[in-house]
Formats: structure tokens, C-alpha cells, sequence
């Protein structure tokens, strides 16, 4: 299946997003492999908005590890509570950062990160990862990005657990 993602001709936020889901849903529908269709994700979540670095973080071990990515070189390992991704992870709730200067234990995997949003992915209860995603710029995030991430990755976890 060819897609593409580009959404230069479109200035709205959420309908980029809403844009977004309908070339999305048919791209991981029935795919059941958890490192394509992230990896899938990934590249179009950056091919359609150009964030500066999109990622997954999975549970294994106790820890995240580095899942799929589009960026440059990341953390390989972050501890529960620790950070941006481990405070998704802990408080199991999306994490919306304006400054990452500002908060507190932000970990730095590169220093041209000003701004994040972490979502987390919850299956059966417990979260099983977290999609991570990093602007150059300070402020990117907005409650838009929550809601339409947060359908995003619930859309991964119906298809994938």
C-alpha cells in the first residue's frame, strides 16, 4: 500500500490530524507485526507534521527501551518516574511539556529538543510503551496534539494487543 502523508497544503491542526487518521486506519489495519507497524507510524507521523523526532519507548524488563524511531540518536534505556517518557509511563497519563528545560529531571538525549509530548500506550490496564515525539521549538504541543496522539496510539493498541 503507497501513501502519503505530506500535508504541506494544509494549515489546521486538527484537520491535519483528522487528515491524518483516514490515510492511518487503512496503513495498520490487520497488520499484527508490533515493529512495522510502529515503525510505519513513525514515518508517517514525521512525514505529516515534520517533528524534529518521533518515536516509541517499550515496556520490557521494567524499563523502556528504544522502539522505532525517525530522528536523531536516542536514549536506549529510561527508568519508570524518570524523565518525560517514565512520567507517561509511571502516572500512565500523556505528558504535554512546553519547555523541557523547565521540567524537572528532563532527560536529554539530544539538546535541540525544546518541547515534548509523550503518550502512553495502555493495554489490559498497564502501559505497554510510549510514543514520543520532540519539537526544535519551544511550545509545539497543545491540547489538539493530546487528543488526536492519544486517538492515534489507541488506534495502534486496538490493532496490535
Amino acid at each position: 500500500m503507497e501513501a502519503s502523508f505530506a500535508q504541506e497544503n494544509i494549515n489546521d491542526k486538527k484537520e491535519k490530524y483528522l487528515h491524518f487518521i483516514e490515510q492511518y486506519a487503512p496503513l495498520i489495519d490487520g497488520e499484527r507485526n508490533i515493529i512495522s507497524v510502529l515503525a510505519n507510524t513513525t514515518a508517517a507521523l514525521k512525514e505529516a507534521f515534520g517533528f524534529f523526532w518521533t518515536g516509541f519507548y517499550l515496556v520490557e524488563d521494567g524499563e523502556l527501551h528504544l522502539g522505532p524511531f525517525q530522528g536523531s540518536v536516542a536514549c536506549y534505556r529510561i527508568k519508570r518516574g524518570r524523565g518525560v517518557c517514565g512520567t507517561a509511563w509511571a502516572e500512565a497519563r500523556t505528558q504535554v511539556v512546553a519547555d523541557v528545560d523547565k521540567f524537572p529531571g528532563h532527560i536529554a538525549c539530544s539538546s535541540l529538543s525544546r518541547s515534548e509530548i509523550v503518550v502512553p500506550m495502555i493495554s489490559g490496564g498497564e502501559v505497554v510503551g510510549v510514543l514520543d515525539i520532540d519539537s526544535e521549538n519551544l511550545n509545539t504541543f497543545d491540547e489538539t496534539d493530546r487528543i488526536y496522539l492519544e486517538k492515534i496510539v489507541k488506534m495502534i493498541v486496538k490493532n496490535l494487543y
